[in-house]
């Protein structure tokens, strides 16, 4: 568990399965997720599944808790790559970047990776900042990477170097 000034970041629990439906159900939650809005409650509970029995080897995923409610969960879900998810009522009060803060140091502490990764929808301006707020550089784009239902989807790929090594790839 990793306590910052007014977050939780800890294992998943079944029992976020209510408070996690509520953000992976909510359309403006998904707009830039990798999948479309859940749209029933088996769909976040084998999400929630696979972030309970990941290993922490090459996991290091946490649900966010704030005031006693999990309000989304921010880490890596596999090896190195970064994802994090609010739900829209704790929006734009620095959650994500708070966070963030946290997960890093503890990702490059415990998981054997050079670098961070993260794939951004080029349109979601807000996490785009946030990342760059945290030092994560562009490192490409392009067009068409997944299909969300019937819309094609683009990237903008990021990375951020361990700290101390060379940032060349």
């Amino acid at each position: 568990m990793i306590k910052t000034k007014r977050l939780r970041l800890r294992k998943a629990r079944i029992e976020d399965l209510a408070d996690l439906h509520a953000v992976f159900s909510h359309p403006a939650a998904m707009c830039y997720w990798s999948t479309l809005p859940h749209t029933e409650l088996r769909q976040t509970e084998d999400f929630l599944r696979g972030m309970i029995g990941a290993s922490p080897e090459t996991s290091a995923d946490f649900v966010v808790e704030c005031e006693g409610k999990a309000i989304g969960k921010a880490g890596c879900w596999r090896m190195g790559e970064i994802g994090f998810i609010l739900h829209p009522d704790h929006w734009s009060k620095g959650y994500a970047t708070e966070a963030l803060e946290a997960v890093i140091p503890f990702v490059f502490e415990r998981l054997p990776v050079d670098k961070l990764d993260a794939d951004v929808d080029p349109r979601n301006e807000a996490s785009l900042r946030v990342l760059g707020k945290l030092g994560f550089v562009e490192v490409g784009r392009k067009a068409k990477t997944f299909l969300l239902g019937d819309e094609w989807c683009d990237s903008v790929f990021l990375e951020l170097p361990r700290p101390g090594t060379n940032p060349q790839s």
